[in-house]
């Protein structure tokens, strides 16, 4: 097989010095050649312009993608920090006795509390914040963190209680909900 290599160079190596004598005699052959040449200069040069140009799009497509989720989540990380705002409001009100909620002296602190969590949601809501609704769903990995089992008489797997609320940004997940589900036999 190594012969044969051998013999296919040395043909190829006399018939190109074969060509180039036969050229230097018929200029029109010289010029079949370079026209040849230019040919192939141009569609490489094409396929490099056409590549260039696929390159730049793909790149713009992404640049446009990362601003636009940079616009959509941006507020991720202050929105997880004020969270822990939320959930001090929430226990805050759950803390206050129906007796003390009706008490004059505290009324217009119960009332300033609620006016604050529903403040809260509303600024969630105008920036695609929603919490996640959990009590009597199945547990769903990417949305529940499970903290315990808890015996029931509801079916294995439903989320019999919430320890702590979980929140969605847009279409994300910003923080799970921390559940007890219901335990199985």
């Amino acid at each position: 097989m190594a012969k044969d290599t051998k013999m296919d160079t040395a043909d190829t190596n006399e018939a190109e010095t074969l060509r180039e004598e036969t050229a230097e005699a018929a200029p029109e052959v010289a010029e079949h050649d370079r026209i040849g040449e230019l040919e192939a200069e141009l569609a490489e040069a094409k396929s490099a312009v056409m590549y260039a140009q696929a390159e730049t799009q793909n790149v713009r497509r992404r640049a446009e993608k990362e601003a636009a989720d940079a616009r959509t989540y941006a507020a991720t990380h202050f929105a997880r920090d004020i969270l822990s705002v939320a959930d001090n409001v929430a226990r805050a009100l759950a803390a206050i006795p129906a007796e003390l909620r009706e008490d004059e002296k505290l009324k217009g602190l119960v009332i300033g509390l609620e006016a604050t969590g529903r403040e809260l949601d509303s600024v969630f809501g105008r920036h695609g914040i929603t919490k996640i609704e959990a009590l009597g769903e199945t547990l769903d990995p990417n949305r529940h963190q499970a903290m315990m089992e808890v015996p029931s008489d509801k079916a294995p797997g439903t989320i019999v209680q919430e320890i702590q609320s979980g929140y969605m940004i847009k279409d994300r997940l910003l923080r799970p909900a921390l559940v007890g589900v219901a335990k199985a036999g």
